[in-house]
């Protein structure tokens, strides 16, 4: 079996207010010729693509391909929004490992005006449609609302506990040249901003914006490279009965660290999805590394200043749409080839990345996680 490896990350710089006649295209296209060239690689050299995008349509995978005058022996498209990027780099190495193709690029991301988000979060899927848009529910943020009432009460957190993650991420954003916020912001900051749903303010809701992400997954690296050592995924994990605080990953946490041969306290970082702050902490609650939330977010986030998505994440970097799926993939990846820059995580081997989401009628459907290790 050919052994697989990401040798590559790049992210097409987040921007609130994109040129007039930017397309996802250009985006996607600036994306792909940014990691081929972090890596070494030419367009030729491309066997394997694999794209999520929520608004290249009526354009797929096969028509992104030819426009970047690829011809390819793998091709993959996955439309699971914060959970697309792991789905595709799970796919990439096992086709690889297979030997359908020896170069595989992933990318992923969005052009999203004010047009096309307000269409997207109100067709988000049928479910959508049919139930949430009618009540007059565009977007997720009161289904994230409740159910940040719901971990309140049953952890005890307040939302000065919450603002611990906004508050982290933001003074690792400071180091991040292309994070979307970077000033510094205060606790006081925090709950002086306007209240999006009770109890949501601004600072827990991520920003909207144009951008993508790319890895490069190849056979037979011998260089600096990150390898893949367990993967793990659940999806549609309780039919959406549930109260919602806890996310498949707790079905695929005791396998995904046996299959690592590692713990919680060996990984050097996590880039966990965090379009609200109360799903990064569910989601580390669930993978063993938050066993005691507030102790978490006070002695390890707050005074230890401990790498929970060192990129700001995308409260301070931005949702670019799917992108979002490979965004903490591609800071992962950095840290461990060690390409981070004024933020690197110092002698970083070991990372865990999670994806969650597909909102249905209450919360995400999808979750899936990986550990990483950095060869250098």
């Amino acid at each position: 079996m050919t052994a697989a490896a990401l040798v590559a990350a790049y992210e097409h710089p987040y921007t609130r207010h994109p040129a007039s006649g930017t397309t996802t295209e250009q985006v996607l296209r600036a994306a792909f010729r940014g990691v081929l060239a972090e890596a070494g690689l030419r367009a030729e050299d491309v066997d394997g693509l694999g794209v999520a995008s929520f608004t290249l349509a009526p354009d797929h995978a096969i028509d992104l391909a030819w426009r970047l005058g690829l011809r390819l022996r793998w091709l993959m498209e996955d439309p699971h929004g914060g959970a697309s990027g792991l789905n595709l780099l799970q796919h990439a190495i096992r086709a690889v490992e297979a030997g359908d193709a020896a170069t595989v690029v992933l990318l992923a991301g969005d052009h999203l005006d004010r047009a096309a988000f307000r269409h997207l979060v109100e067709n988000y899927n049928r479910a959508t449609a049919e139930t949430l848009t009618p009540l007059g529910i565009a977007g997720p943020n009161a289904l994230f609302a409740m159910l940040t009432q719901r971990h309140g009460q049953a952890t005890g957190l307040s939302e000065k506990d919450y603002a611990q993650v906004p508050l982290s991420q933001r003074r690792w954003a400071a180091r991040n040249p292309h994070a979307v916020y970077r000033a510094p912001l205060t606790l006081d900051d925090y709950l002086a901003a306007p209240v999006v749903a009770p109890p949501l303010r601004r600072y827990d809701c991520v920003p909207v914006v144009t951008g993508a992400d790319a890895v490069v997954v190849r056979a037979g690296a011998e260089g600096p490279r990150v390898e893949v050592r367990a993967f793990g995924a659940s999806h549609n994990h309780d039919g959406q009965r549930g109260d919602g605080l806890h996310t498949g990953h707790h079905l695929v946490a005791d396998r995904l660290w046996a299959d690592a041969a590692l713990g919680p306290a060996d990984v050097d970082l996590a880039c966990v999805y965090d379009d609200y702050p109360v799903m990064a902490l569910a989601q580390l609650q669930d993978l063993g590394l938050a066993p005691d939330p507030r102790r978490f977010l006070h002695e390890r986030l707050a005074d230890g200043h401990w790498p929970l998505n060192p990129s700001g994440g995308q409260l301070s970097a931005g949702q670019a749409g799917a992108a979002a799926g490979l965004h903490g993939l591609v800071e992962a990846v950095r840290h461990l080839l060690g390409r981070a820059g004024e933020r690197q995580v110092d002698r970083a081997r070991h990372a865990l990345v999670t994806g969650y989401g597909m909102v249905l009628h209450r919360y995400g459907a999808c979750a899936n996680a990986t550990i990483l290790e950095g060869k250098r």
